[in-house]
């Protein structure tokens, strides 16, 4: 009886290595501060862990202290997606920016920057860069989160990136092997497939992730996505194949395989959370991401038990699972040694000065007619910005826009909203007299958001069109492709209507 208890005790403490599991409040409740002294390797920070830098460096302080090895991740990707800055917007440009400007060195530097950022504040792993090749335009969930749709530029800026965000001292994490590009559907919905065959896989979609494991990249993040020419069966979360023979053999790949997050219905509708779990150890996995939607012990409990439960029964090998500790704790020591290494100041909640430098360089502006003459606008404006249906893996309550930041500027600047289900017949009937700028975030998408800009360039046809999302179309007799939603994106822009830079900094 003693034994099998010890036993049980022993994989116990293994299984929680292995979880990531998010948790609610701004300083570490008291089931993380007792699981950290159990055995638990990690836990990741979301928004509503997040006030100012001096709270998180004393929240991650605070985790330190029960388990100073503890890897603290967050998905911060400096763009559209962000954690850190998710109550002001992202003062970085985002990955799309940083491709429409392509240059490696800058974007080496916008990372490293994030990555001091970062590591002054305690968090040690980083669920980025986001290296999928976003060959779809129609691509619901990626987007402006990725370099761009051509492999060889997504593969340069990943090296970039990674090499960058890792010299910050903040372990980077290449995410959704084997890529999330060429999708219609979300994976936070359902389960995407991608038809492609293995030549066009491997010249495409895989080309950055070789960059990254070739950079040192310390972590690979799967994607929930179904893949017949890799496995006709299971998603790549869940599959040895894709995991273990092409990410571990072919790519050759020794660090942490996180999975993205458990709880999303692309593996949990199928199979739970406890089988998503266990089913990725399985087949490869060495940590679980979870607690972006159930944040509590009893999930955390739930899912120890079950890996323990599974290792007991013979559905998961116990050298697996310790395998799978052991590359967390690899991990953990890196992060241990980056920390150790230079001197680290939090900074207090100012802009990133590189992020909004590069957001300008990524300004593009296409006039229909050359001699034509809107921009810097002549007086205030009238803004209409255009409400696209929320992107899930965007914080809800980030803020993004050019009504505000152009307000800043130029004084008597106004402004309105609109949703699809909101917009009056006449959109630019605010803006009589004046000049008038549309805001629109991935255009091409939505048909509802073509119509209305539409009716009111019909009316307005000097109007300014911004477009912040993926400018796949192009319309209007002046367009402004800022190539990412942030405020950094949102100031640059702004800016440039308002007749250039009023200053080096925030």
């Amino acid at each position: 009886m003693s034994e099998r208890v010890e036993r049980n005790g022993q994989l116990a403490t293994l299984a929680a290595t292995v979880l990531q599991p998010g948790f609610v409040g701004t300083v570490p409740p008291a089931w993380i501060r007792r699981w950290l002294g159990d055995g638990l390797g990690s836990v990741v920070l979301f928004s509503r862990n997040i006030v100012d830098p001096n709270q998180v460096a004393a929240l991650t302080a605070a985790l330190r202290a029960e388990r100073p090895d503890v890897i603290v991740a967050i998905d911060e990707e400096a763009g559209d997606v962000t954690r850190v800055e998710s109550g002001r917007g992202s003062s970085r440009p985002g990955n799309l920016a940083l491709g429409a400007v392509d240059d490696p060195a800058l974007t080496e530097e916008v990372a490293r920057d994030l990555g001091e950022e970062l590591a002054a504040v305690g968090i040690t792993l980083n669920y980025a860069p986001d290296v999928d090749v976003n060959s779809n335009p129609d691509n619901p969930v990626i987007g402006v989160r990725s370099f761009g749709a051509d492999a060889p530029l997504v593969a340069r800026h990943t090296t970039a990136w990674v090499r960058g965000l890792q010299a910050g001292g903040v372990a980077a994490c290449a995410k959704h092997f084997p890529g999330h590009g060429d999708t219609r559907v979300d994976s936070h919905h359902a389960l995407p497939r991608i038809d492609a065959d293995r030549a066009r896989l491997h010249a495409v979609e895989l080309a950055p992730f070789r960059a990254a494991v070739a950079a040192g990249v310390q972590a690979v993040m799967t994607g929930h996505l179904l893949v017949p020419a890799l496995d006709p069966d299971l998603p790549a979360t869940l599959s040895d194949r894709i995991l273990g023979g092409l990410l571990r053999e072919e790519l050759g790949f020794e660090g942490v395989v996180v999975t993205d997050a458990v709880e999303m219905r692309a593996v949990s509708g199928r199979y739970g959370l406890a089988g998503a779990a266990v089913r990725a150890l399985a087949a490869g996995a060495d940590a679980i991401c979870v607690g972006g939607e159930h944040a509590d012990e009893e999930t955390a409990r739930h899912l120890r038990d079950a890996i323990v439960d599974a290792v007991v029964a013979g559905e998961l090998p116990e050298e697996r699972l310790a395998e799978a500790a052991k590359r967390v704790g690899q991990l953990a020591a890196w992060t241990v040694a980056a920390r150790a290494t230079g001197t680290r100041t939090v900074r207090a909640g100012a802009g990133s000065t590189i992020g909004l430098a590069a957001a300008r360089l990524a300004v593009r502006v296409t006039t229909a007619d050359p001699t034509a003459d809107r921009v810097p606008l002549v007086a205030p404006a009238h803004v209409v910005e255009f409400q696209p249906p929320h992107n899930i893996a965007i914080g809800s309550e980030t803020p993004w826009g050019v009504a505000a930041p152009l307000a800043a500027l130029v004084p008597g600047t106004t402004s309105v909203r609109y949703a699809e289900n909101s917009v009056p017949v006449d959109p630019a009937a605010g803006a009589v007299g004046r000049p008038l700028v549309l805001v629109v975030r991935d255009l091409h998408r939505h048909a509802w958001m073509r119509d209305a800009v539409d009716r009111a360039l019909a009316v307005r046809p000097d109007a300014v069109v911004v477009e912040l999302g993926v400018p796949a179309l192009v319309t209007g007799a002046v367009h402004i492709a800022t190539h990412g939603a942030t405020r950094a994106a949102g100031r640059a822009a702004a800016e440039l209507l308002a007749g250039g830079p009023v200053s080096p900094s925030w």
